[in-house]
């Protein structure tokens, strides 16, 4: 498995700080790699409880643990304006060199409408964030630079506190516009679980955009998030699904609904079926084994994992005994 890498998803919008770097240290004592933390103002539901700020949890998960991590992801569109976000992953990369990367996102409005202003439609959200990979990208420099585009204004100024090299910039796309220009102007991808008629042509897109740029994208990170749910029982893994994370059964797309509070009425709609195609919920480690062996097969090169229900401790004891062992790079 050495070209191949298996984190963990840290849900922030499930578990308090303390919870997750507990679980952070479980998860690398019992095999898995690298930590993916979700950037969230509001929980996706109010039965998931949770939503801290981000940087501050990923700065002691890496101090307590050695793999890499970053945010998956952060919106440098609207609560935080791009020259923040340079900032902060700036300074999270000077603390802990050779460990961090960015993860950026066009965003949702369940987070970012919270600040006010307007909420535009998805086109305009995916060229705030490519303006605002530009400025992040200035800033990443080191020198004193300024900004004048569409969205977002930056007067003369640098990054004070730089790394030895900037952490590389992983964009979040599902579209095939957003992955083809991800290719082009990202160090890689991130792209949640899907079909793997779906997520073939994402990595399609990713890699002509690619070599448009002159890159290759045999040789870049290919993230994939996947959620799933496993338990001891089938009866208490699909209520864990259901009652913890209805949200993977919605299919439909989720980025205009503001509360979690909305999603929770929606939730009283997914049914069991709804899961079907998007996320494996089984008491069966061989059938999760088998799923994440189909996406290495695919050719995504890390993948973080999150088990949505609260036994992390039982769930990653087994995946790190019965399912990470047996998977092929």
């Amino acid at each position: 498995m050495s070209d191949v890498q298996i984190g963990i998803a840290a849900a922030l919008e499930q578990f308090s700080p303390r919870e997750s770097i507990e679980v952070a240290r479980l998860a690398e004592r019992n095999g898995f790699s690298g930590q993916m933390a979700a950037d969230h103002m509001q929980p996706w539901v109010p039965a998931q409880g949770e939503a801290s700020f981000v940087w501050s949890v990923l700065a002691s998960l890496a101090e307590n643990t050695t793999g890499d991590l970053g945010p998956g992801v952060t919106c440098p569109s609207f609560r935080q304006h791009p020259a923040v976000v340079a900032q902060a992953a700036a300074t999270l990369e000077a603390t802990y060199p050779g460990r961090t990367w960015l993860g950026l996102g066009s965003g949702e409005a369940l987070n970012e409408h919270v600040v006010g202003g307007y909420w535009p439609e998805a086109p305009e959200r995916v060229r705030r964030m490519f303006e605002a990979l530009e400025v992040i990208r200035k800033l990443f420099s080191g020198k004193d630079v300024k900004h004048g585009g569409e969205f977002f204004k930056l007067h003369n100024t640098r990054l004070w506190t730089m790394p030895e090299a900037p952490p590389p910039v992983y964009i979040a796309a599902a579209g095939p516009y957003t992955s083809r220009k991800t290719g082009e102007l990202a160090d890689g991808i991130i792209t949640p679980g899907a079909s793997l008629s779906k997520l073939g042509g994402i990595l399609d897109n990713f890699g002509n955009g690619a070599r448009k740029a002159g890159k290759d994208p045999d040789t870049m990170p290919k993230l994939l998030q996947v959620h799933l749910s496993w338990a001891e029982t089938d009866e208490q893994a699909w209520a864990n699904a259901l009652e913890q994370w209805p949200n993977g059964g919605m299919k439909f797309p989720k980025a205009d609904i503001r509360s979690p509070f909305d999603f929770e009425q929606m939730a009283k709609l997914v049914r069991r079926e709804d899961f079907e195609g998007r996320m494996v919920v089984s008491s069966d480690p061989d059938e999760h084994r088998a799923s994440l062996q189909r996406y290495v097969d695919a050719g995504f090169n890390r993948i973080y994992v999150h088990n949505v229900g609260r036994n992390q401790r039982e769930w990653l004891e087994v995946f790190g005994r019965e399912v990470l062992p047996k998977l092929t790079a």
